[in-house]
């Protein structure tokens, strides 16, 4: 996961909208946004939202200012590039999310679709726990999601960890309530069915 060669080399050989996890509008994570109710000054932040329509549809939300934060450079790039002057409306953050140096307590939302679950070895996990007890507001929500108990068992060629709405929550431990959950079949560019988990939790204030 930690590689960012690899992916920029996933990025580098297919199209934005060509890789496995593409979907014209991540129409369950806008749902469940939809939901909060979170107001225009809400900070987002969209965890390895690489080369995502999501800040396309943020920022026609009226969200003023979502952060992007992914491993690859080529697909931040690529991101850029579909926004256009628009991607001026967005903070870019090129780094590994269990590293990065994220600003304390910044966040109202933390959005991460298809990124926890490559995360196979426990202390990146962790890492990644505490990088969101570290960068969301007390109060603030956790949306994040994986493949389901029936997705599949690797993505991009590396080994996946499949979740549950129950066994996601408690990656994550008390500080967070669990708020939603939902599930999805990921239909990918070339037909193929992919089952997704979605988990919404609120931290404790």
């Amino acid at each position: 996961m930690s590689d960012p060669e690899h992916w920029d080399a996933v990025y580098g050989a297919k199209a934005p909208d060509a890789v496995s996890w593409y979907a014209p509008h991540l129409a369950t994570s806008l749902d469940l946004i939809d939901r909060l109710h979170l107001p225009p000054t809400a900070r987002i932040i969209d965890v390895g939202g690489g080369a995502s329509t999501l800040p396309h549809d943020l920022l026609a939300r009226g969200f003023e200012r979502p952060t992007v934060l992914d491993i690859a450079a080529a697909a931040l790039e690529a991101a850029k590039q579909s926004l256009g002057d628009e991607a001026a409306r967005v903070d870019w953050i090129v780094g590994d999310v269990t590293r990065v140096e994220l600003p304390e307590a910044a966040f109202d939302l933390w959005h991460d679709r298809a990124v926890f679950h490559f995360l196979t070895d426990p202390a990146d996990r962790q890492r990644y726990v505490d990088q969101v007890r570290r960068a969301v507001k007390p109060g603030g929500f956790v949306l994040v999601a994986t493949f389901g108990p029936d997705g599949p068992e690797k993505c991009s060629g590396l080994p996946v960890v499949r979740y549950d709405a129950d066994t996601l929550h408690s990656t994550f431990g008390a500080p967070f309530e669990r708020i939603d959950s939902a599930t999805e079949t990921h239909r990918t560019p070339w037909g193929a069915e992919q089952a997704f988990l979605y988990c919404l939790c609120r931290r404790a204030g």
